[in-house]
């Protein structure tokens, strides 16, 4: 199906097309229709499947025969989890709405409130937002709710994860009776969908099946290694096989700068982004990564997210993530929109726990493969695919 048969006008489509798409991707064939026709909506899809556009590209489309008249005053706000997803999920409804007379702003803390202040007075048609940010700004009448007509909350698992709860219920119950409400979640766990029973009024539910997350279009595979030798074995592949702009995924803000520094001293220039750097520096970061201006990103989980890199090449996992859903979610930086990805692990026997889980989550082993040289001390056992955390065993029938 084309978009052109999704009920789209004219602007979007051009815009569309000006961005290489050329036919909708599954969550966005059956997420579109629903929210034009202005249902409640609850949507579960994995990061990298199209998921922004199948509710920014609607939200355009019933935006665009108005304007916001009144100061301080929105039509549409979006709640995202981290600052670096509300700046990608603003990029992408910019470029979308290139030949519609709307505007956006992209709201988030570690910044100064002045300039986001300012674009308010004029009001804006659709506010990205992080929630405490959100939260304050409304506490300072900055701006106001009583013109909203659209909600969409973003990777709601990921911001009930966090801890965010509370501030989004402050913001729910302060917007106006009546409006559409969009919730999009990874995964339709107990919480979000307690969360959606409180907060959403008979919705539609779609959700784009679980295991899509082993796409064929990523080349997943692992190779097994003692912990201490995992900086010179990433090195040698980096080095032996001419490795392009590379995604690498660390545990710890420590484990981050001191991996970068092991790199260095082989004569390989990365950087590392994590939550101790300052928004300035991680958004100039994220900026020379895409631009190529270094090809190696040491980055923690807080990217996992927000980072969004037309045609990135490969995610590493040097460290395994936990929960297993976290897996998914970084491998999914690459391979975006049916492009072809790879994404690579490093594991150590203190990774085995993890590695389980992953699989188990995955329904399949990921292919291994072992690296001359680098064969572990510690033998790292193959996965258990029914394995249970001691944790859940006593609560499993």
């Amino acid at each position: 199906m084309p978009f052109s048969k999704l009920g789209l006008s004219d602007p979007i489509l051009k815009a569309v097309k000006e961005l290489g798409y050329n036919a909708p991707t599954p969550i966005q064939e059956k997420a579109i229709p629903v929210i034009l026709k202005g249902k409640n909506l609850i949507a579960a899809a994995q990061t990298g499947t199209g998921k922004t556009a199948s509710f920014v590209l609607p939200i355009l489309e019933m935006l665009s025969k108005g304007q916001t008249v009144r100061k301080k005053r929105i039509r549409a706000v979006i709640i995202t989890p981290t600052r670096e997803l509300a700046i990608q999920v603003e990029e992408n409804i910019t470029q979308y709405s290139k030949h519609l007379n709307l505007t956006s702003l992209a709201m988030y803390g570690g910044v100064d409130y002045k300039a986001q202040k300012q674009q308010l007075i004029e009001g804006v048609d659709i506010l990205v937002a992080t929630p405490g940010r959100l939260i304050d700004m409304y506490g300072q009448r900055a701006v106001h709710f009583d013109e909203v007509e659209m909600l969409v909350l973003d990777e709601a698992d990921r911001m009930l994860d966090m801890g965010f709860i509370e501030d989004i219920n402050k913001i729910i119950a302060r917007l106006p009776e009546n409006i559409q409400n969009l919730l999009f979640s990874a995964t339709l766990s107990n919480p979000v969908r307690e969360l959606a029973r409180t907060a959403i009024d008979s919705p539609e539910e779609i959700a784009i099946a679980k295991h899509d997350a082993s796409k064929p279009n990523i080349d997943q595979w692992l190779t097994t290694v003692d912990k201490d030798k995992k900086s010179a074995l990433l090195s040698h592949l980096i080095k032996e096989n001419n490795w392009d702009q590379t995604l690498i995924f660390i545990e710890t803000k420590h484990g981050a700068a001191k991996l970068v520094t092991q790199l260095e001293k082989r004569g390989i220039k990365a950087e590392s982004f994590h939550s101790g750097r300052s928004q300035e520096v991680r958004e100039r970061l994220l900026s020379d990564f895409k631009e190529g201006k270094f090809k190696f990103l040491v980055a923690t989980g807080v990217a996992a997210r927000g980072i969004d890199i037309e045609d990135l090449t490969r995610v590493v996992n040097y460290d395994l993530p936990y929960p297993a859903d976290d897996y998914v979610h970084r491998i999914g930086r690459t391979g975006r929109a049916g492009a072809q990805g790879e994404a690579i692990s490093l594991v150590s026997k203190d990774d085995f726990k993890n590695l389980c889980m992953i699989e188990s989550r995955l329904g399949h082993l990921i292919v291994r493969k072992e690296i001359e040289g680098f064969a572990p001390r510690k033998e790292v056992p193959i996965s258990i695919l029914n394995y249970v955390p001691k944790n859940k065993r006593n609560n499993k029938k």
